[in-house]
């Protein structure tokens, strides 16, 4: 794509910064000086400038090339590794979806991150007491990275800031699925394969304990989160594959919990939350672009009733339970257009799990992922203390 490269690049993003500045902020500020007229009442103007620019920059990352599994890319503050691939932890139905979806173990890449200050070599052993923070990125499994130069990794940069037992993260580099028009590659169960083998690396290379693992995930990631576990739960006792223990927490955020339609009804914060969230309008029922590029062969069926694409689906024919899983932690926003799916898992989970094992934490008319928003405050910072405090209550 001729945007992807030099000088083709630069010349489009100064063109993007330029009209941005001259001509979608002003339109948009007198747009919004009327609290009737922003997506939100309760939002001030800045709120609604804020969203407005989010919304657009990430309408332009998706036209640029970023990092992916290919390769390791150099980065200022963090350390690549590569990962093997580990075939003989895929069994049962896995192994199945990977057949169906003819996808295969690969070497991937994961990045480490350390805690500002720290000088930590990559793949060193644990610390004593040491808590790791496993990250898996959002970016509907089709776009962003887990390279600490992409947006998402503000999570990280804020879990190591406000946790004082995490000091490092470490993120792997999924690979993303593509579906018509583009190559068609990569679909379910690829980055569940991929995860799996990232943290087979923090527990069977690095050293980590289970027990002192934490996985996060956002968006997308928190879907992935949830499958991972999913499967180290359910298939812990395997004869056929000797998967390590499930993580000791899960920390969600705004997790895409359902991929399928099943909470596409009229009146659903997925229709009533288009104007105020950046995900993208959609006027019509129906799973866009990406769904179908992670669904590929398996198809919009696969959404609606299977428990590692969308836990969260109402479909009556899903059969489900979060039994066994660890202590949770989930963050939505009241004005993003997950929020009916994030609640209805988050009730799901508390129900199988116990309500004093799921922690929930909403920001009053927050937007999708805004912890991974440096500017949105003060609704991240309030999150991410609530999170520490969480976890300095569970070790």
């Amino acid at each position: 794509m001729i945007l992807r490269s030099q000088p083709f690049k630069t010349v489009y993003l100064i063109c993007e910064l330029v009209t941005t500045c001259l001509i979608r902020l002003p339109l948009w500020t007198i747009t919004a000086l009327s609290s009737s007229r922003r997506p939100r009442s309760s939002w001030s103007l800045k709120r609604t400038l804020l969203v407005r620019i989010t919304q657009r920059f990430i309408f332009v990352t998706g036209k640029q090339k970023l990092p992916n599994h290919h390769a390791i890319t150099p980065a200022l503050d963090a350390e690549g590794v590569w990962i093997e691939p580990v075939p003989e932890l895929i069994t049962g139905e896995l192994e199945i979806w990977a057949e169906v979806a003819n996808v295969a173990p690969l070497r991937i890449p994961g990045y480490w991150l350390n805690k500002k200050g720290e000088k930590i070599e990559p793949g060193a052993s644990p610390m004593p007491a040491e808590k790791v923070v496993y990250a898996l990125h959002g970016g509907a499994y089709c776009r962003l990275s887990a390279h600490p130069s992409d947006p998402t990794a503000a999570i990280a940069r804020g879990l190591l800031k406000h946790v004082d037992t995490v000091h490092r993260v470490f993120s792997v580099e999924y690979r993303l699925s593509s579906g018509k028009p583009y190559a068609v590659a990569n679909p379910f169960p690829t980055a569940l394969i991929d995860a799996l083998a990232g943290y087979n690396y923090l527990v069977n290379v690095v050293g980590f304990s289970p027990s002192d693992i934490i996985i996060e995930g956002d968006s997308a990631g928190g879907n992935l989160a949830l499958a991972l576990t999913r499967y180290l739960v359910e298939y812990q006792n395997s004869k056929s594959a000797k998967l390590p223990a499930p993580p000791a927490a899960l920390i969600l955020l705004s997790p895409w919990a359902d991929i399928g339609e099943s909470h596409h009804n009229t009146g659903s914060s997925f229709f009533e939350n288009q104007k105020s969230d950046y995900l993208g309008v959609r006027k019509q029922k129906g799973y866009g672009y990406a769904s179908q590029a992670f669904l590929g062969p398996h198809g919009a069926g696969a959404a609606e009733v299977n428990r590692y694409i969308s836990p969260a689906s109402v479909n009556p024919s899903l059969r489900i339970s979060f039994e066994g899983f660890p202590k949770t932690f989930i963050v939505s926003g009241s004005a993003e257009m997950l929020y009916d799916c994030i609640v209805t898992l988050k009730d799901r989970m508390a129900k199988d799990m116990g309500e004093d094992n799921v922690r929930y934490w909403e920001a009053k008319d927050g937007i999708h992922d805004f912890i991974a928003i440096g500017l949105y405050e003060p609704e991240r910072t309030q999150a991410l203390q609530a999170i520490a405090e969480w976890v300095s209550s569970l070790f």
